[in-house]
Formats: structure tokens, C-alpha cells, sequence
């Protein structure tokens, strides 16, 4: 490394393990934005802890601090395709608590949450009510759809770095 004070210090890149911190917009392809934190404090998380999909994390890698992008995801890319197989039908007698709850009215489009056999919250979509059942649909309310990801690139941190202070 130079002990050229003025001389530029290599910036690292996004690669597997580094901690990213960004400011980024989920959109539909029509324009509608779904999710954006250019408004406030930009998001942090190391590459490959889970916490971004796989597909935007893809589009980040190589990156580094002062980067833009926009990139078009396909749903295999983002939330994934719909999947018929998370629409399930329930006894109406399960949910008769719910629906006679009128503070909290449970009709068709509304947010049902249950518990996974691991014991995390598994949310649903009402799709259908009637006189014997009510159907649920599981998919992520975004699968299926195309996905318009903006983000720009505040800082990185390589992955062997162990902590970093960003001041904005």
C-alpha cells in the first residue's frame, strides 16, 4: 500500500460475506413503488446472511460505494413464481372466531397469520369465503410479478473487515 497520503485507497468490492450499506426501491414493472428507503437511513447487511434476496444480492455483487443501479428482476429472480400448491381451503368453523370479530373484520383481502410447524408466522391472503370454507392463498403477495430494483451503493466494507462507522 502507498504512503502517498493523496493517493486514492482501493475501494472494495460487494463480494460474498461484505457488509453493504444502500439506500434501494423495490417498483412493480408498471411503476407502482412497493418499498423504498432513499427518503431515510440507507439499509446494512453482510452478502449472504439471508436478509436480501438472492436475485437482488446478485445484481450488487462487483459493485462499490457510489454505485447506481436499476435492474429489471424476472419473479424467479425476485419473490419467485405463484405457486397453486400455497393455496389451501379451511373448514369455515376454524375461523368462525375471526369472522365474528367486528373490530377486526376478516373478509376477502385480508391478512390471516399462522404458525409454521417451526413456530414462525406463515401470513395469508383471504382469496374466498363461503358457507363451508375459506380459502388462503401463502404466496408471497409480490410472487409472479416482475421487479424494478433501484440501488445506490453508500459504502462496503470487505468481509474481513470486523467494524465500520458510516457517517452520512
Amino acid at each position: 500500500m502507498s504512503s502517498n497520503p493523496t493517493e486514492p485507497i482501493d475501494q472494495p468490492l460487494i463480494e460474498p460475506g461484505a457488509k453493504v450499506f444502500l439506500h434501494f426501491s423495490l417498483a412493480l414493472s408498471s411503476g407502482e413503488l412497493v418499498d423504498s428507503n432513499f427518503e431515510g437511513q440507507p439499509a446494512n447487511f453482510h452478502l449472504g446472511d439471508g436478509s436480501m434476496l438472492p436475485g437482488f444480492e446478485e445484481s450488487l455483487l462487483g459493485l462499490k460505494a457510489g454505485a447506481e443501479i436499476e435492474t429489471l428482476l424476472s419473479p424467479e429472480q425476485a419473490f419467485g413464481e405463484v405457486n397453486p400448491d400455497n393455496n389451501h381451503r379451511f373448514p369455515i368453523a376454524k375461523f368462525r372466531v375471526l369472522l365474528e370479530d367486528d373490530l377486526i373484520p376478516t373478509e376477502v383481502g385480508s391478512v390471516v397469520s399462522f404458525k409454521d410447524v417451526g413456530g414462525f408466522d406463515l401470513p395469508g391472503v383471504v382469496t374466498e369465503i363461503n358457507d363451508k370454507t375459506i380459502s388462503v392463498d401463502f404466496n408471497h403477495p409480490l410472487a409472479g410479478k416482475e421487479i424494478v430494483f433501484r440501488a445506490a451503493i453508500i459504502a462496503v466494507a470487505a468481509a474481513d473487515v470486523q467494524s465500520v462507522e458510516i457517517k452520512l
